[in-house]
């Protein structure tokens, strides 16, 4: 598979529009740091390294870039790359205020939902960590901001608008332990609200049901087809949880006319819907898919997490609310229920170019990973269709009907430890049942990668 999305540099989301591509990349450009998604300083992806993200050529980006320069909104010189200009930018107006592991200890791990822990930037995360406490003010070690710490809110925000394309308000920014944490919390306020439901997709975390009931809601699972989930028409329900960038597990992204309906849906009825940014920043073959949250961010909550990204230990998330929700979420709990230094700490990561540095090496590495999980299977087991390997940590390997159980079995036999489709089907979901493995490719160390994969396919049919 080509090389596109993991290579050096920094990320940046651009939507080019229009009849021509340098003129579309040139509109993208000047519209992200007029209205401040792009603030003055912000340091942008070489010529080349934004070329190769988009799929265009150098020549394009490099004229888009003079276009702009000549124009003074960016600049450039030499040793200090190209920077969005110091000047008068007009910023949006400030708002008032994984899954359980199975018994025993099986020889091989593909269970999905973890990401690769022995390459946790341990030394880059050292000297965050020295340079966040040694310039940290005393204030910091107080009860602060319930909502975290401003200056993690301030660089999440910056991130989230340049590489997810977020409309990240600071103001409206929470800090969380987690994203199960940030989903009680949003579910809490609902339920004190008066709402009583929240539809769910078919396929899923039981775990994330069970904290939703915990809060008081029900949930109810949505229809789904080839296209993905149906979000359309929730029926009575008050809110929608969805993952639009990379379902889990089922690997597809939300298509754009059924995420413009969900937003449509929550827009007439007041309704919110809820997205979980599922591994959203590790897509290998084009440019991730935006946030939701961008196309209406009052009535979308943006859920992330660095449980992927970096590791789920750190317990770190963060929620972007609608501004009606901020004080009532808050009251629920929020930032302070992370440590004061990891978030510290974090902010570092993020503004000093760490963050980013760190989720491409590992973008690079989870890729070579699926494509040997792919060229193994097209050889070992050609008769098995796998899907949504576009983006994430995980694959769905399409069985033949009726042979999940028999083949799950078989695994455990060669000592791997993997789940079946099944287990993620909510409870009341309709529809016909598929038959598949979900695999997750990101766990096994470097040194045991091959013999798991020669237990994975002697355990398929």
């Amino acid at each position: 598979m080509a090389e596109h999305r993991a290579t050096l540099g920094i990320d940046l989301h651009l939507a080019p529009t229009g009849p021509g591509l340098r003129r579309g990349l040139t509109d993208a450009l000047r519209e992200a740091v007029r209205t401040g998604r792009l603030t003055p300083g912000t340091r942008l992806p070489s010529s080349r390294s934004l070329a190769a993200d988009l799929g265009i050529a150098r020549n394009t980006v490099a004229d888009a870039y003079a276009d702009l320069v000549a124009e003074g909104w960016l600049t450039a010189r030499q040793g200090s790359g190209t920077r969005v200009a110091d000047r008068a930018v007009p910023r949006p107006p400030a708002r008032p205020a994984a899954p359980r592991r199975v018994p025993g200890r099986p020889r091989y791990d593909l269970l999905p939902g973890t990401p690769d822990l022995a390459s946790f930037p341990r030394a880059a995360w050292l000297k965050a960590t020295r340079r966040a406490l040694a310039a940290a003010p005393n204030d910091a070690f107080g009860y602060g901001d319930p909502r975290g710490r401003p200056e993690l809110r301030t660089a999440l925000a910056d991130y989230l608008a340049r590489v997810r394309g977020v409309r990240a308000d600071p103001e409206r920014l929470v800090v969380c332990s987690g994203f199960a944490h940030g989903l009680h919390l949003v579910c809490a306020a609902l339920h004190a609200r008066g709402a009583r439901t929240l539809a769910v997709e078919s396929y899923g975390l039981d775990i994330h049901w069970d904290l939703v009931e915990r809060t008081g809601l029900r949930t109810v699972p949505l229809p789904f087809d080839d296209l993905g989930t149906r979000a359309q028409s929730p029926g009575d329900a008050d809110a929608v949880l969805l993952n639009p960038a990379h379902q889990f597990p089922l690997g597809g992204a939300l298509v754009p006319e059924r995420r413009a309906a969900a937003v449509d849906w929550a827009r007439r009825t007041g309704g919110l819907v809820l997205e979980d940014d599922y591994d959203g920043e590790f897509r290998y073959d084009r440019q991730a898919v935006g946030a939701l949250q961008d196309l209406d961010p009052d009535h979308v909550v943006y859920l992330g997490t660095a449980s992927k990204s970096l590791a789920p230990g750190l317990r770190l998330g963060w929620m972007v609310l609608p501004p009606s929700l901020v004080p009532e979420v808050v009251a629920h709990g929020g930032g302070r229920s992370v440590g004061v230094l990891d978030q510290l700490t974090l902010a570092e990561f993020l503004t000093s170019g760490a963050y980013d540095r760190h989720v491409r090496a590992a973008r690079l590495r989870y890729r070579r990973r699926r494509d040997t999980l792919v060229e193994a299977l097209a050889t070992r087991a050609p008769d098995v269709r796998v899907t949504g390997i576009a983006a994430g940590l995980h694959a769905v390997l399409r069985l033949p009907p009726g042979t999940e159980p028999s083949v799950v079995r078989a695994a455990a036999w060669h000592g791997l430890a993997v789940h079946g489709l099944a287990r993620y089907r909510h409870p009341a979901a309709g529809g016909a049942r598929e038959d598949a493995l979900v695999v997750g490719y990101a766990t096994p160390p470097d040194h045991a990668w091959a013999s798991t994969l020669e237990a994975l396919c002697r355990a398929l049919p």
